[in-house]
């Protein structure tokens, strides 16, 4: 593991902590700070994020699971992220999420092995009225349809 002297996205994350005075109201703030500064959020970093707020760990990571924008593990080049929320889901969100595990032998939470694709799953993302919606390397796409989706999975892995 790096120390916090030596690696210099500690001062990227030390420099959001401070402009908050270190209180337990910039965890969010330090929560982003770190996930951009690494990729995801590393496990030794949120013990190190939770001794310098004085916050419990239980805290830290019950904010970063509870936020669908937080990743626990390093992701792959491009992300999709199927919405499951109940709009989505009546609309054939599960379809969708249902051809990717079957075409790309990917689960929400895993990434493909050369990683590519990251796939992941959340319980809203607010678009109701695009139902059913995925967000493919950030850009929401909605109404969409499985074939679609896959389709550009497939053009990500080519």
């Amino acid at each position: 593991m790096t120390t916090v002297k030596t690696d210099t996205r500690y001062k990227l994350v030390e420099a959001t902590l401070r402009r908050h005075g270190y209180s337990a109201n910039a965890l969010i703030e330090g929560l982003h700070t770190v996930q951009e500064a690494w990729g995801y959020l590393d496990p030794d970093v949120l013990r190190w994020l939770a001794r310098t707020l004085k916050l419990p760990m239980s805290k830290v990571y019950g904010v970063a699971t509870f936020y669908n924008r937080f990743v626990l593990k390093p992701q792959g080049e491009h992300s999709c992220v199927v919405c499951l929320g109940t709009a989505c889901y009546i609309k054939g969100a599960l379809n969708t999420l249902k051809k990717i595990e079957h075409d790309l032998h990917l689960t929400p939470g895993m990434t493909t092995a050369d990683q590519r694709v990251s796939l992941l799953k959340a319980r809203c993302m607010g678009s109701c009225g695009l139902a059913p919606v995925v967000v493919m390397d950030g850009a929401l796409v909605g109404k969409v349809s499985p074939e679609q989706v896959t389709e550009r999975l497939q053009e990500w892995l080519a």
